[in-house]
């Protein structure tokens, strides 16, 4: 996909990488290098003048492994218990990795009901925008270690269609482990295509996902990924579906040139977030 200059003048990205970009697949440890790279990557685009937040996956993976549990956990109680144990240990990691190109990073944890209740809503604008104006980089996770079901996102994709539109940010990235929205399964089928532009989101892409949701070894899968396509583009930020295999795809997509999914900002002005997370 070529669109020129589209994306050089954006002046606020979100970025979310999920945690199978973050392991090595045979171990399940962290990718360090990959890790690195990203960082490297986000930082450019803050020397460039963007403001710049990371949504990333990989809490409950990280603990587990230094926890030294075989298999993903199950019940609630150890999920939670991996969580804390992880957070910790990715956010020292981003931290020290970002310091060592003049950058600083930040934590923010949310749930569900930071958006539903007003009050913390506007805290949590509020702590974004302070962040952004003092050259922080917000580094934001889904709050794993308290977080009930009904106070839970689900997914990162969705948390971070939320961070897009509670920061006003003008793009969304989403990194994956596959290039974009296909017609079909490319796994299962050679004729499958790759949707380079969604102008306006409709049932008939939605029947796209349910047919590739399989593509996707993460906890979203494609079909979260459109529910974060609703959420971002009606709150008037592009959104970009790219293959996180290799994250110097990041400075692809700003330069206008990458292989991907673009689905276009309508700025719907009856959007409401609220409503849409009360109902879910």
């Amino acid at each position: 996909m070529n669109v020129n200059d589209y994306f050089k003048y954006k002046k606020r990205v979100v970025v979310k990488i999920g945690s199978s970009s973050l392991q090595h697949p045979q171990t399940g440890s962290m990718n360090l290098m990959k890790i690195e790279k990203l960082v490297r990557e986000l930082c450019d685009l803050r020397n460039q003048g963007m403001d710049v937040c990371l949504v990333s996956s990989g809490a409950i993976a990280v603990g587990r492994q230094a926890i030294g549990l075989q298999n993903r956990p199950e019940d609630i109680s150890t999920k939670q218990a991996c969580a804390a144990v992880g957070q910790a240990r990715l956010m020292m990691t981003y931290q020290r990795m970002f310091a060592e190109y003049n950058q600083t990073a930040g934590q923010i944890l949310m749930t569900k009901d930071t958006m539903l209740e007003e009050e913390s809503c506007q805290n949590a604008q509020n702590t974004f925008e302070e962040m952004f104006r003092l050259g922080i980089i917000p580094v934001v996770n889904e709050n794993d270690t308290v977080s009930t079901y009904e106070m839970h996102f689900g997914d990162n994709d969705t948390l971070s269609a939320i961070v897009a539109s509670l920061t006003g940010a003008d793009l969304l990235i989403l990194l994956s482990d596959i290039d974009g929205l296909y017609t079909d399964d490319p796994r299962k089928n050679p004729e499958a295509t790759l949707v380079e532009c969604v102008e306006k989101m409709d049932a008939h892409y939605d029947a796209m996902a349910k047919q590739s949701t399989g593509s996707d070894v993460g906890t979203g899968g494609m079909a979260t990924k459109l529910s974060a396509a609703r959420i971002a583009t009606a709150s008037g930020t592009d959104m970009i579906i790219a293959n996180g295999k290799d994250v110097g795809i990041i400075h692809q997509i700003i330069s206008g040139t990458f292989r991907g999914t673009l689905f276009r900002a309508q700025n719907d002005e009856t959007f409401d977030i609220h409503a849409y997370l009360q109902n879910r």
